[in-house]
């Protein structure tokens, strides 16, 4: 009963509680001389007296003197809030003045009527009392002050979706203190001006006026299953709005009860993309993979982790994952571990520690453990590195690929598929140009009577890879800026990491031996514009010559060496259907197995010269459009 009281006391006026607090003392005052009285006399006396005792005296003196005291003294401000030391003090100061009035008064004067040391006993037993009653309306109220307090300092959010996981998301906000819900969005108009937890729900169309009205810092989006088309039409309603738009973790995983307040996040790019995410086919997923010898090199890497990730669902034999980063290969072997495709059940698994380059040891695995199908993710991708690494990339990307290839067709394997990139097409740095010899590897291979199928798989930007632009832009925003972009007119296209696995994995059971596959990955993103969303979506302002009171400058620092403006994925012709609607498939010209096999040859010996002039040289032979930025 107490604690319903709580709340409609702290809500009322301070002129209020204050009167209250004065009626209390008023009360005590009074009963502490009856009090008094009966600890003299052994009896309860009247207050208009019996045997010469005259409590009414007293009374009056108590409130005479005392109460001009406490108000003074200052006993009535802020007594919720500093019902702590500072109260206690201020208490004892006031409680020391109005006993030495009333002992020389009662005590050292006298007053007929009344025990001389009633000027002694009545002061210490108010004391005591009013003492008491700070400290049980310090129990009883101060945690709910400091809590409503609390509440009212957090930022203020409304929730875009009034379905189930808004009202899930609500209902963990109301036992956090990190964020405090005033209101829901939602697109059905049927539901404005509903009430869902004491928040009224809201049109969408009337966002801005309500960040004013109830200063509004952060919209979370509560909408896991919807379409990105549509997830991406509310963000750029929102966008006006200048608020913060934080998203829920995925669907599942609110579905089981594994959601929190603090898995809340940033809006990543895959967010702002203008597609939904190409859903995978499970039977193509499944063909090669089910109970077969699965190799993945580069395992520990973005896409390769990825591709394990993936692998281990369809429940391969044996899960091989090759590496030469030994941190990287930790991380993916502990969660794999941690695995199960299903109670009880987990996927036999073996790591290897070595380099794609380390044939001696590559051999050994194959001759163990004969590998049905191997996806070959091994490389160095990044382009400044690679640019000023030239031997060490070409070694890598070239000689690896060239190593684990003749491996498979030498122990017939049935499949490899390459993991390539949409840099390979007409490149302008060597990490482009060695990734398209690379894939010239394969295709001669593929033509030499093999019983593998080689395959190879292109696609741009993964998103939140390693080195990834939006990781880089998140961090720039959080400190203020500035964020950095090498060239305005800069464009890239865009695919998640899930994404790009299935579409390797995929990709490869379509083969039939040298295709290149490419997915449909539609429109190009302007990096400017992701810049700039990002930053609007963070509550904040572009800072430009339009707007110089902005809050985050977006500088232009030059293109890197070897970057382009623009990505490709197909060097000629068109891309021929697929039973995938959204994986298409080129073949594309290439050199014939003995001719590529003089060039790498030549290549060899500029590596082992450690000639980089002569390696760029013999990568413009190889590879058609190849042309260095200078």
């Amino acid at each position: 009963m107490f604690k319903t009281l709580i709340m409609p006391v702290l809500s009322l006026p301070r002129f209020i509680k204050r009167i209250i607090v004065l009626a209390l003392d008023t009360a005590l005052s009074v009963l502490s001389v009856l009090l008094a009285f009966y600890l003299r006399t052994g009896e309860w006396v009247p207050i208009f007296g019996i045997g010469g005792w005259d409590p009414s005296l007293v009374m009056l003196a108590a409130l005479v003197i005392g109460l001009p005291i406490f108000i003074i003294s200052g006993l009535y401000r802020e007594i919720f809030r500093h019902s702590g030391a500072r109260a206690l003090v201020a208490l004892l100061k006031a409680m020391v003045l109005y006993a030495v009035i009333f002992i020389a008064l009662f005590t050292f004067y006298g007053v007929p009527g009344v025990p001389r040391t009633i000027g002694i006993i009545q002061p210490a037993v108010l004391l005591i009392m009013i003492g008491a009653s700070r400290a049980i309306a310090s129990y009883w109220l101060s945690n709910a002050y400091r809590t409503q307090l609390k509440i009212a300092l957090v930022p203020k959010v409304l929730i875009y979706g009034a379905g189930e996981a808004g009202r899930q998301l609500a209902a963990a906000l109301s036992r956090s203190y990190t964020m405090r819900v005033v209101g829901f969005l939602d697109d059905d108009p049927n539901q404005h001006g509903g009430i869902i937890d004491g928040n009224r729900i809201y049109n969408p169309n009337d966002l801005d006026d309500l960040v004013i009205s109830k200063g509004v810092a952060k919209v979370l989006l509560a909408m896991p299953s919807t379409s990105r088309m549509r997830r991406n039409q509310i963000l750029k309603s929102i966008t006006d709005a200048k608020v913060a738009v934080l998203t829920l973790p995925s669907v599942t995983d609110i579905a089981f009860g594994k959601f929190s307040v603090e898995e809340l996040k940033p809006l990543d790019i895959e967010d702002l993309l203008g597609r939904d995410m190409v859903l995978p086919n499970a039977d193509l997923m499944d063909e090669h993979l089910r109970s077969k010898v699965i190799l993945v090199t580069g395992a520990a890497g973005s896409i390769g982790s990825e591709l394990c990730r993936q692998i281990a669902k369809s429940q391969p034999s044996l899960l091989i994952c090759l590496d030469q980063n030994e941190e990287g290969l930790y991380r993916l072997i502990e969660e794999l571990n941690a695995y199960e495709v299903s109670p009880g059940l987990k996927i036999p698994i073996k790591q290897v520690l070595a380099s794609v380059n380390h044939e001696a040891q590559l051999r050994q695995i194959f001759l163990q453990h004969r590998p049905d199908v191997i996806y070959h993710a091994a490389a160095y991708k990044h382009v400044p590195i690679v640019e000023d690494n030239p031997i060490v990339g070409a070694h890598n990307n070239i000689f690896g690929t060239l190593s684990i290839a003749k491996l498979a067709a030498e122990f017939l394997v049935p499949r490899m598929i390459l993991v390539s990139t949409d840099k390979a097409v007409r490149p302008t740095n060597v990490m482009g140009a060695t990734k398209r010899v690379a894939e010239l590897v394969l295709q001669g291979l593929a033509q030499t009577n093999s019983s593998t199928i080689f395959s190879m798989v292109r696609f741009g930007n993964v998103l939140n890879s390693s080195g990834s632009v939006v990781p880089k832009f998140r961090q720039q925003i959080e400190s203020g800026g500035p964020v950095t972009i090498t060239d305005m007119k800069v464009t890239r296209y865009f695919m998640m990491i899930p994404e790009a696995a299935q579409l390797v994995i995929q990709a490869g059971a379509l083969a039939s031996g040298g295709e290149v596959f490419l997915l449909d990955m539609g429109e190009s993103i302007k990096i400017v514009d992701l810049a700039k969303r990002m930053i609007e979506l963070s509550g904040l302002d572009v800072r430009d010559a339009q707007n110089p009171d902005g809050d985050i400058e977006i500088q232009e620092i030059g293109l890197r060496p070897g970057e382009k403006l623009y990505e490709e994925l197909l060097i000629e012709g068109n891309p021929e259907k697929t039973p995938h609607p959204r994986i298409f498939k080129a073949q594309e010209e290439f050199l014939p197995w003995d001719e590529l096999e003089l060039k790498i040859g030549k290549i060899t010996s500029a590596i082992k010269s450690n000639n980089n002039q002569a390696l760029i040289g013999l990568l413009k032979e190889l590879v058609p459009g190849y042309q260095p930025v200078e």
